[in-house]
């Protein structure tokens, strides 16, 4: 059977410079406190925006240590010419969790990378 992670890009492959998801998070949060949470595709290398080859959407989600499942935090879906691969919102945690981001390119397929944010 196949799995969704299988179609899973990791970054070692060619492209990584502009198509793995860079999660910028502190390292540690207070439990229950806001803190802002940024996804940007193409950090180190700007990512094609054409109709051709673009970033179609951005995913966040969580999962808190000790916990089965993945939450879904967010998503942004873009149009190609019209926005750029970058994603920044209010995020809150009660416990210590990993935070993922996934994202698509319609001709490189999904990439994805994950931080593990602290919570005291």
């Amino acid at each position: 059977m196949a799995r969704f992670g299988d179609v899973i890009i990791p970054p070692e492959e060619e492209g990584k410079e502009k198509h793995v998801p860079h999660i910028q998070a502190p390292d540690k949060v207070k439990a229950g406190e806001s803190f802002e949470l940024e996804v940007v595709v193409g950090k180190e290398v700007a990512h094609p925006n054409t109709i051709e080859h673009h970033i179609k959407w951005i995913q966040v989600y969580a999962k808190q240590e000790g916990s089965r499942p993945v939450v879904h935090v967010a998503t942004l879906d873009m149009g190609p010419t019209f926005a750029d691969p970058k994603v920044t919102f209010t995020a809150m945690l009660e416990k210590t969790s990993t935070i993922y981001a996934l994202e698509y390119c319609n001709i490189h397929g999904v990439w994805d990378n994950s931080v593990k944010v602290e919570v005291e």
